[in-house]
């Protein structure tokens, strides 16, 4: 059985993370898992404030939240462009589900774009608003809310779709294929035009090819700066980036910090 991602990948400081808070992931259903990448479940007692950074990857995210007695709040996540910044006081939980990139398609009535750097409340959708129903999702065991949220997502009654089998496996392809550097060759590779493979990222994904490729490299420097110190010529080298200066300059500009700089505040 596929297990749920291990690594950190856009976690900011995950070490830190991990002290501060109770963060896991679950797998969904097995009738979900074509669209949906795992759950994330987190949960906070704090007796100070405590602020977590991520940088998104190219998926939507659902996301229940519920601060210590007060109602639990439901949103889409788009995918976001930027730096996400959370600041987690008092108590409280989260129960999300990250979909595959492309796959939240199925669940959404309209060209995915339409969410990207958005956070859309539940309620403004009547499909979700029907599909929701009243039970909680931050409550109880890590059973019972995988059990919430898979009840949440087969309430769509989601239906497999070509178009979104091509785009999540294009998705994929440029994830876990680190010679994918360029968007003219993800098409001639797949013998599909760059226009058509711009609109079906939109459509499903949210964002063009080219931001995917260049999201999920940056993702892989920050794993690599997170493991230690790498030899950031070499790495630049093979993650397609022109020279270091290219690299350090496209890391500062939505972590912050320097690679160096970066990896160093980790020691």
């Amino acid at each position: 059985m596929r297990q749920p991602r291990g690594d950190h990948r856009g976690i900011l400081d995950p070490v830190r993370l991990r002290r501060e808070l109770r963060f896991r992931r679950r797998l969904p259903d097995p009738a979900l898992r074509p669209w949906v990448e795992h759950y994330w479940l987190v949960d906070w007692a704090l007796t100070t404030p405590f602020t977590q950074q991520v940088v998104p990857h190219p998926a939507v995210n659902v996301v229940f939240r519920r601060d210590a007695a007060g109602p639990e709040t439901a949103e889409v996540a788009g995918v976001g462009r930027t730096l996400f910044t959370v600041t987690l006081a008092g108590t409280g939980a989260v129960s999300g589900i990250q979909f595959r990139p492309g796959g939240f398609r199925p669940f959404w009535d309209g060209p995915v774009a339409a969410l990207t750097d958005r956070h859309v409340p539940l309620d403004t959708d009547p499909a979700a608003a029907r599909a929701a129903g009243a039970a909680p999702r931050c409550e109880g065991t890590d059973d019972e809310r995988r059990r919430a949220l898979d009840a949440f997502l087969l309430g769509f009654a989601p239906q497999p779709d070509p178009a979104t089998a091509e785009a999540i496996a294009l998705a994929e392809a440029i994830r876990t294929d680190r010679s994918v550097l360029r968007v003219d060759d993800l098409a001639r590779r797949h013998g599909l035009s760059v226009r058509r493979l711009q609109r079906l990222f939109l459509d499903h994904v949210g964002v063009g090819p080219k931001w995917v490729i260049r999201r999920y490299r940056l993702l892989e420097a920050i794993e690599q700066a997170a493991a230690g110190l790498p030899d950031w010529a070499a790495l630049a080298a093979d993650l397609g980036y022109s020279d270091q200066a290219h690299l350090a300059r496209d890391f500062a500009a939505v972590t912050g910090h320097t690679p160096t700089g970066y990896a160093r505040s980790l020691r």
